[in-house]
């Protein structure tokens, strides 16, 4: 899923696309660089941010997701917590809802997606991005996560959504600690039991910056060993700015899990012919 922001304030400075136009040309370029699903968002939720006006929030994301949904045969995701702007990115060619207040922000949020039949990605959270990371307590991480979570696709399900149009998403980086973060990604296959796909968030966060002590320009590196240990642990879904590295990273990983035979089966990458391939090189 590769990231993009169409906001001023979003935490990477370059996933920030100021107009329809920078929008759709990196779409386009994620899709060819081998994105599966395009994640478009319009309010920044990175912690300390507010809530933004609901007409704002439709003039930043629609013209680029409708542009953006007709360039493209890959599906497209909406990133927001408000039912009215989903229900517009529906109606633009939007087939996902990733709502980061998993249904609880927007009462109406339930029932646009269950008429649309679309997807939805519930996430794990404490609080709201304005105050979250002021209170970073568990008791017991993982098993609070997934009984947040069990809780939540209980509800989107007793509300009409197809338990089968839902993805998980354990939160990484809203309402946890640095060290926090490390131990969700090692449990990922805890996580799988609620029998839903997991999408993991973790792309050049905070957390991968206190690990390295780099700033968030340079967490390239760290968020492809991220990526890599969240692939392995059972995560079906990677949130990205990175899309290009992120699948070469994704490829390797899938080659050495699954032996040469997974290398016959690939179209031979630009640059590259079958007998360099099959020779190993």
């Amino acid at each position: 899923m590769g990231v993009i922001n169409i906001t001023p304030d979003s935490f990477f400075p370059f996933s920030r696309k100021k107009s329809v136009k920078k929008a759709v040309l990196a779409a386009i370029q994620m899709a060819s660089d081998g994105a599966d699903i395009i994640d478009i968002g319009g309010e920044s939720t990175r912690p300390g941010s507010g809530y933004i006006d609901e007409q704002e929030e439709l003039g930043r994301v629609i013209p680029a997701l409708k542009e953006i949904a007709l360039s493209l045969k890959i599906p497209v995701s909406v990133d927001t917590r408000k039912s009215r702007v989903a229900y517009e990115a529906i109606k633009a060619g939007a087939s996902i809802v990733n709502d980061i207040s998993s249904l609880e922000d927007d009462p109406a949020m339930a029932e646009v997606v269950k008429d649309a039949g679309c997807d939805i990605i519930i996430m794990h959270k404490k609080g709201t991005p304005s105050d979250m990371q002021e209170n970073t307590f568990y008791a017991d991480i993982i098993k609070e996560i997934y009984q947040k979570l069990e809780n939540l696709t209980e509800n989107a399900v007793s509300k009409g959504i197809d338990e089968n149009k839902i993805t998980i998403d354990p939160g990484v980086g809203f309402g946890k600690k640095g060290d926090d973060n490390l131990v969700i990604i090692n449990n990922i296959t805890y996580f799988k039991r609620l029998g839903f796909p997991v999408l993991i968030g973790h792309s050049r966060k905070s957390f991968i910056g206190t690990v390295t002590g780099r700033v968030v320009e340079e967490r390239l590196a760290g968020s492809l060993a991220a990526g890599v240990v969240s692939l392995i642990n059972g995560a079906d879904i990677l949130r990205v700015h990175d899309v290009k590295e992120t699948l070469d990273t994704v490829k390797i990983v899938e080659a050495l899990r699954h032996g040469r035979s997974a290398l016959a089966h690939r179209t031979p990458a630009r640059g590259m012919d079958a007998a360099e391939i099959s020779a190993g090189d």
